[in-house]
């Protein structure tokens, strides 16, 4: 139990309600057909953070750039993206995210296709999800499916968001 002590201290420490930003990423998506989206604003809602703001965007790297930086301009202390992070031509969210990104998290990629790899095998690799610390705020970038939003929430983010932007506040990178 002590091990978990230092960890339990910092989300204590975090802000019980969360600033976060939703953009899905999608030729396909819109408000009323956008199941991920709609499942982060539930989830957000029910553990008692605030959606700041909820976009959605075409896979074109342009439209990504300009919704990232508009999130980080804004209150947004974490972006969750949903979409674009395969290896289809189309599929442009992980350059582009991964150019606003200052500080990578590589556990939460592997980790989230460690997990993945339990319910969907080997289909796990084609995922590149990422997350990590850009100019202010914390971008995680996920999948489109919504039982891969899901698996991302519930098996790593729900439980970590308050130490997360306790880490983030901390060190006065907000």
């Amino acid at each position: 139990m002590a091990q978990n002590s230092g960890r339990d201290e910092h989300r204590a420490a975090g802000p019980n309600a969360v600033k976060v930003a939703i953009l899905t990423i999608s030729d396909t998506r819109t408000f009323e057909n956008d199941s991920s989206g709609d499942y982060l604003a539930e989830v957000l809602k029910a553990d008692g953070h605030a959606l700041v703001a909820r976009s959605i965007v075409k896979d074109e790297a342009e439209q990504i750039r300009e919704a990232l930086k508009g999130f980080l301009a804004g209150e947004a202390q974490v972006i969750l993206t949903s979409g674009g992070t395969g290896i289809a031509g189309r599929d442009v969210t992980i350059p582009v995210v991964e150019s606003f990104i200052k500080k990578p998290m590589p556990g939460f990629g592997e980790l989230f296709r460690m997990l993945s790899y339990e319910e969907v095998k080997g289909a796990a690799m084609l995922s590149r999800a990422v997350g990590g610390l850009a100019d202010g705020a914390l971008i995680f970038a996920l999948p489109g499916s919504k039982n891969a939003v899901r698996t991302a929430w519930e098996k790593l983010l729900k439980d970590e968001m308050n130490h997360l932007v306790f880490e983030l506040l901390r060190h006065k990178q907000a």
